[in-house]
């Protein structure tokens, strides 16, 4: 992918290594987000659950987050979405400066696709903002561990992104390459998107009176959706800046497909159970971000009404 001599945004905020913003309080643990609390290590309670997903195989963050998935409702009324991980990562500090360089430019060239999307629609693109932390971080969907991968919190319309989560991509999920990096940048994008065009708003509405089995479909949905935007998003940056090089489209659609819910599911030593997805197959995921950037236009990423996912 060619971002080197891309523009950098202005709007991310470093706050790595600083458990004064970067967590809570000075908090350093590792806990992990449940809903409204962290469960900070240990304790009976996080026992009994790690037996049981030991007994009935399955990923314990799905039984660890208030309504058996990874992304979350919140306190603020947002819904934190993200690729539940199990952190780590020993980035050196040179690699994550790189990192760093790379995600403000790729956020730029989203504000700029995205501005010029919204205004031949008519409308005005309101930028997000994009923070990077370590460990833990304090937002205005709560609390959150970088177990959680990145993730988009709309009270506060911000991306949260600890860049340790690339390591994993690469090593972990066998998903390298600098595009990869790039479509899970351009995904929480899609999510800002979404926010902007009400569409998160509509279906946590929908997701407060469905069951359970339902509220999974729409997240699946609301996820699909945003591997299309990002897939528009890179269709438009190529047609501006012809940003992709040999590879790179491959990149993505591998990345899109690693984290999948049959894969991570797998990969958990856990059963594949369909009703459990919140983001979609790796097929679909693929699919999906094919469809955008395809296409290059919104009307392709409607998966709500698609005759099947």
């Amino acid at each position: 992918m060619r971002w080197r001599t891309g523009r950098r945004s202005d709007n991310v905020e470093d706050r790595r290594g600083m458990p004064g913003r970067g967590g809570v309080g000075g908090y350093s643990g590792r806990g992990m987000p449940v809903g409204r609390r962290t469960v900070a290590g240990g304790g009976l309670g996080l026992l009994i659950v790690i037996v049981l997903a030991l007994v009935f195989g399955v990923d314990p963050s799905l039984l660890l987050s208030p309504n058996g998935q990874g992304p979350m409702d919140t306190p603020a009324g947002g819904r934190m979405s993200g690729t539940v991980i199990d952190g780590g990562g020993g980035l050196g500090q040179a690699r994550q400066d790189e990192l760093a360089d790379f995600v403000s430019v790729v956020l730029a060239d989203t504000e700029d696709t995205w501005h010029a999307i919204f205004r031949a629609g008519g409308a005005e693109y309101r930028e997000p903002r994009l923070v990077l932390f370590t460990d833990h971080v304090s937002s205005a969907c709560g609390l959150s561990s970088a177990a959680m991968g990145p993730f988009y919190c709309p009270p506060d319309e911000t991306v949260y992104i600890d860049l340790s989560f690339y390591d994993e991509l690469k090593n972990r999920y066998r998903a390298p390459g600098d595009f990869a990096q790039a479509y899970v940048i351009a995904h929480e994008i899609g999510h800002h998107v979404q926010n902007l065009l009400g569409i998160s708003d509509q279906v946590s509405r929908a997701q407060r009176v469905a069951g359970r089995s339902e509220s999974n479909r729409l997240s699946v949905m609301l996820e699909l959706q945003a591997d299309c935007y990002a897939g528009v998003w890179a269709n438009q940056a190529q047609q501006a800046r012809a940003i992709l090089e040999d590879g790179d489209i491959e990149e993505g659609l591998n990345a899109a497909a690693q984290i999948g819910d049959d894969r991570m599911q797998r990969r958990s030593g856990g059963f594949v159970m369909p009703d459990s997805f919140t983001h979609g197959s790796a097929e679909q995921r693929a699919r999906w971000f094919r469809k955008g950037l395809a296409s290059g236009q919104l009307s392709a990423c409607n998966t709500f009404d698609a005759a099947s996912l």
